[in-house]
């Protein structure tokens, strides 16, 4: 219904933090973060506008035409929409510890190995 609500609002303040931030989000490498984030939520809303769940008019979120439906919505947005969120994070955590190691081993490094052939 509306999962992909939690993580847009999520990117959206990883943009603002970006762009006000800017030493700080390079530290962090938020660019990862906010891309992750930004395109999760845009497939998310590609598919449930193909399945009719999201529409071009008001209410735009086919469930909140059902006053019944809007707590079940609210209810998605908070578990599943968290959940992805957190997902993302936990990827964009997982890509930074990457990160990190492999710029150790890189710094640990000495000189290139250059190879000798017999003749």
């Amino acid at each position: 219904m509306a999962c992909f609500i939690t993580p847009m609002i999520v990117a959206i303040i990883t943009t603002i933090l970006q762009r006000i931030a800017k030493k700080l989000s390079e530290k962090l490498k938020l660019s990862i973060l906010t891309t992750l984030l930004w395109g999760g939520s845009i497939i998310l809303m590609i598919e449930h506008i193909w399945h009719g769940e999201v529409v071009p008019w008001p209410p735009f979120l086919t469930a909140m035409s059902n006053p019944s439906e809007i707590p079940v919505m609210l209810n998605e947005i908070l578990t599943t929409g968290t959940l992805m969120t957190l997902a993302t994070f936990t990827t964009w955590a997982s890509t930074l510890a990457v990160i990190h190691t492999m710029s150790k081993k890189k710094a640990y490094r000495l000189e290139p190995r250059t190879y000798h052939t017999l003749r």
